[in-house]
């Protein structure tokens, strides 16, 4: 049986998708593409910039003109991959607290992921390839071979935050952390454009109280049982 060539990989943040889903395309030896860095991208610089994110005109002109390139690993502190902004590494700065609690609304502005969402169908159609993010089964590979939507409680979505921040060396307020977290939430599920939610034939899968290594052996079954 072959196994499924482009594989969607949902869920809300710190669900552990970026986590599996970049072990899961280094077992398969797919490319691991995780598209929320390209909105967190956009963010990052727009705040940078000066530019109000409530400004969806300003902040979608800054989508449609800057240049984000993703690359295998270029240093050897963690990272699951380099994240350029016209040609700035900001890998790690996208993962500021800042960003986390402005990310949600720049990615609900029509403008910005139609930006977006063009790049990741082209690399998506490539195939081989396992993709990130929170409509990648619904509206940006609706056609994936295989779906899966990761999940799990927010406190301990937040909790995985706050130990991914203070394992960095910085400081992490974990209340704050929950609190932007459930806003974020909020404004994912309940947007316009492309909200958060499973896609119908997504595989639903809560790792509340999984571990890693767990979440990767049930995804890994469903890859070795589908039939594209």
């Amino acid at each position: 049986m072959s196994k499924p060539s482009r594989i969607a990989i949902d869920g809300p943040a710190a669900s552990g998708k970026s986590t599996i889903g970049g072990l899961l395309a280094e077992r398969l030896n797919y490319v691991y593409f995780d598209t929320g860095v390209m909105y967190r991208a956009v963010t990052w610089v727009a705040l940078q910039r000066g530019i109000d994110l409530a400004d969806e005109e300003a902040v979608t002109v800054l989508a449609q003109r800057i240049h984000i390139e993703v690359t295998q690993p270029t240093l050897l502190d963690g990272r699951q991959y380099t994240v350029y902004a016209d040609e700035e590494d900001v890998t790690w700065q996208i993962r500021r607290p800042e960003v986390d609690r402005g990310v949600s609304p720049v990615s609900a502005y029509p403008g910005v992921r139609a930006a977006l969402t063009v790049q990741q169908r082209r690399i998506g159609q490539a195939g081989r390839i396992v993709m990130v993010g929170r409509d990648i089964g619904t509206v940006v590979m609706p056609d994936a071979d295989l779906k899966i939507y990761l999940d799990a409680s927010v406190e301990e979505r937040a909790r995985r935050r706050y130990r991914e921040i203070v394992a960095r060396g910085e400081p992490a307020d974990y209340e704050r952390i929950l609190r932007d977290m459930r806003r974020r939430d909020k404004i994912d599920s309940e947007r316009d454009t492309a909200p958060l939610r499973p896609a119908e034939d997504a595989i639903i899968i809560d790792t509340t109280a999984m571990a890693v290594n767990e979440v990767l052996a049930e995804v890994e079954r469903w890859v070795y049982k589908c039939d594209p």
